[in-house]
């Protein structure tokens, strides 16, 4: 029997996608069509490739093992196809990051890489789930984490530095003592590597059993809160900067407890990077934050001589 070549790109299409009516509506078939090939792809392989899980589709494990082998080789495939057709005058590259650094870092400074790649359509996907990269069209992502994840390139993005925040209405720079902090709304983000409780240790403080809470599972979110006076939060200056510059949030303490971490990660499977798409990302986001990391040291220089001599 011959290789049914159009029985594979359905069935790509339909692992892609997890659904055989997304996976109709992207190869504008209708869904008995799909099921249709995917069932000749089974007899020609002689083995079950879906199933079904309720309503929902599954992958067996020979399904599994199948869209990993050919899924990388149909996308180049399909992707020099529609260059060819003329669908396609641009590379697009896929970025997925955390909603907070999409918005709070990344977003402003967007415009350098698209004046100085003109050919690359960038498709930014903000969301917190881990891409699974070998099922996703994704090219790079920018995780949150602790780094250290097997079979992937991982390069930390930058080591931020963890402060209390408030509106300049809440309190004045360096008007504060560490102590003086439990006595306001605390604005707590969930999912932050460094907590409030932590802070207070490192401070050398021991608050009260309890104290006012405010709790955010957004980055983004928390920190707009404290630029509209609800409270003080704990975050990292990486996601601080636009309103930190901006005056919409300042420190309160005069010298707050030092804490750092690598909390941002560029990831890739290694064979990504041969790409020069993803390597073109990867030298200009290197370079925006290098040039962050000086402007951000030279700022923080600047506001403790301004704590230190109102």
């Amino acid at each position: 029997m011959s290789v049914p070549l159009r029985a594979i790109t359905v069935f790509h299409a339909v692992a892609r996608s997890g659904s055989i009516t997304r996976a109709a509506e992207d190869l504008g078939v209708t869904p008995s069509a799909v099921s249709q090939q995917v069932q000749s792809l089974e007899l020609a392989l002689g083995t079950a490739l879906v199933g079904k899980a309720g309503r929902a589709i599954v992958l067996t494990e020979a399904g599994e093992r199948y869209f990993e082998m050919i899924g990388a080789e149909i996308d180049r495939i399909m992707e020099a196809t529609e260059r060819i057709q003329g669908f396609r005058s641009v590379t697009t590259l896929t970025v997925r990051a955390t909603p907070s650094l999409s918005t709070k870092w990344l977003l402003p400074r967007l415009a350098g890489f698209i004046t100085a790649h003109p050919d690359i359509e960038l498709r930014l996907d903000g969301t917190n789930e881990p891409t699974a990269f070998q099922k996703e069209n994704v090219d790079i992502e920018i995780r949150h984490g602790t780094g250290g994840w097997p079979g992937l390139f991982a390069e930390g993005l930058v080591e931020e530095s963890f402060r209390p925040v408030c509106a300049p209405s809440l309190a004045e720079p360096g008007g504060l003592a560490a102590e003086d902090l439990a006595r306001h709304l605390l604005i707590h983000s969930v999912k932050s590597q460094v907590q409030w409780a932590h802070w207070f240790k490192r401070a050398g403080v021991t608050p009260a059993a309890r104290w006012r809470r405010l709790l955010f599972d957004r980055t983004h979110m928390a920190i707009d809160a404290a630029a509209g006076g609800l409270g003080i939060a704990l975050e990292s200056d990486l996601m601080l900067w636009g309103d930190l510059r901006a005056g919409r949030l300042i420190c309160p303490l005069a010298a707050p407890p030092r804490i750092t971490l690598v909390t941002q990660w560029v990831t890739c499977p290694p064979d990504h990077l041969r790409h020069r798409k993803v390597r073109a990302f990867l030298d200009w986001i290197r370079h925006e934050r290098d040039a962050w990391a000086i402007e951000r040291d030279a700022w923080a220089a600047a506001a403790e001589r301004d704590a230190e001599h109102p």
